[in-house]
């Protein structure tokens, strides 16, 4: 097996919630030599050194510093987002009726819901730990299957199979077990696997995720199917190039954004002024200029990374025939003229470029006519920082399933392409 595609399977296993895939981002950074910068204490940058940051527990931005003043320069930035539509349990809502215990759970993002019913799912998050010098945050994974969410009988519900609509609130609620004691048996394990005491446990934010591990399938291993891949698969993309780039010309810039399955709208999204800050923290330790900072934006460009629907031979009336991109024939440049992307015919133009010069095949895609297309990170930072973007990805199947599935070969294409970005 490639080894790029090895680490993929090895970063989508480990990345059970955006906690955890923030600290497998984190681990290979540090691996690579980048240095951690607190945000609370002023940056001190050298040209030419590696360097990342994390904010909120989450999203994280990594850069290495060019060797040429930025003003003139500017940034060569790639971002993607971290998180993917699950269920978030709600802790209070835990209950043992007949002996079964069972938890409710809200919907995190657009998650295709069936999908989630009648698997072996695990429980991963952060916790609050109180301790005698005030808290602690901890992240547990409990690497074991502890829930279900079972449908009902074919014969109890004789509409399964003709359009029906689970309800969140009644019908996803997920077992844990048909034998607890306690009063709450998973507060008890959590406790046991972090060895703190259950009166210590605080708070949580916790999700379920799919147990199943990601695998490569096909004839030929052509393909990998995976809880995340939108969009851990573009972030692991932009990472890969981001550390095989030594000595750029331009200052490199990764970020890798939560919170974008719910609107980027919060401290850790896309939608914040987390960027544009670091930013001009960046400019400001090596000039003392902030017209530097503006001169720099006006410079960088910007290849917004977020997967794409592939066409699907069982649904191909979905699709714009013209603009129907298919698995492992490159990466795609997608448009929307209600900017819903934020591709132009330059910035499209500019990617197709790489593409070329890297020898990497490229596709497009649009949505039909009379259909809408989703958002992406693109449009926000392209609307709030000025900066000329282009919206990406690699084709998909099953976009927002618990598992999707895409092409090997495009993602080799596209840390291809990104490398030579990063140049």
């Amino acid at each position: 097996m490639d080894n790029l595609i090895k680490d993929l399977l090895a970063f989508l296993s480990g990345s059970k919630s955006s906690f955890f895939a923030s600290l497998e981002i984190r681990k290979r950074l540090e691996k690579a030599g980048f240095i951690y910068l607190p945000e609370d204490k002023p940056f001190k940058i050298m040209r030419g050194e590696k360097y990342y940051l994390c904010h909120q527990g989450t999203t994280i931005v990594a850069f290495i510093t060019g060797s040429e003043k930025i003003a003139k320069t500017g940034f060569n930035l790639a971002g993607s987002h971290i998180d993917y539509p699950c269920l978030k349990l709600k802790p209070q809502s835990l209950k043992t009726e007949k002996g079964i215990t069972k938890i409710g759970v809200q919907l995190y993002g657009s998650p295709i819901i069936s999908t989630w019913l009648d698997r072996e799912l695990g429980i991963a998050g952060k916790i609050i730990v109180k301790t005698a010098k005030g808290y602690k945050v901890e992240y547990v994974d409990l690497k074991k299957p502890v829930a279900v969410i079972p449908n009902v009988a074919i014969h109890l519900n004789r509409e399964v199979n003709s359009g029906f609509a689970y309800n969140p609130q009644t019908h996803l609620n997920a077992i844990l077990s048909v034998s607890s004691t306690g009063t709450n048996p998973l507060y008890s394990l959590i406790a046991e696997e972090l060895k703190v005491k259950v009166e210590q446990i605080a708070e949580s934010d916790l999700y379920l995720y799919d147990f199943t591990t990601p695998n490569l399938l096909g004839l030929k291993q052509e393909m990998i199917v995976s809880q995340g891949l939108d969009n851990l698969a573009m972030t692991h993309s932009i990472l890969s190039a981001l550390l095989k780039c030594e000595k750029p010309q331009k200052t490199a810039v990764a970020i890798f954004f939560d919170n974008e399955e719910i609107g980027s709208q919060t401290s850790q999204g896309a939608n914040s002024l987390l960027l544009e800050e670091i930013l001009e923290r960046i400019c400001l330790s090596q000039s003392d200029s902030r017209e530097d900072f503006y001169l720099a934006l006006r410079n960088s460009f910007f290849i917004s990374a977020d997967v794409a629907n592939a066409w699907h031979p069982s649904f191909a009336e979905k699709y714009e025939p013209d603009y129907a991109p298919l698995m492992n024939k490159g990466p795609v440049i997608k448009f929307d003229a209600y900017n819903r992307y934020a591709s132009d015919a330059e910035s499209s133009y500019r990617f197709i470029q790489l593409c070329e010069k890297a020898k990497v095949p490229y596709q497009k895609f649009l949505v039909r006519s009379d259909a809408t297309s989703g958002v992406t990170i693109g449009p926000i930072l392209s609307s709030k920082l000025g900066l000329k973007t282009v919206d990406i990805g690699n084709p998909i199947w099953a976009m927002h399933s618990i598992r999707e599935t895409g092409g090997t070969e495009d993602h080799k294409y596209l840390v291809k392409v990104l490398e030579e970005y990063y140049k």
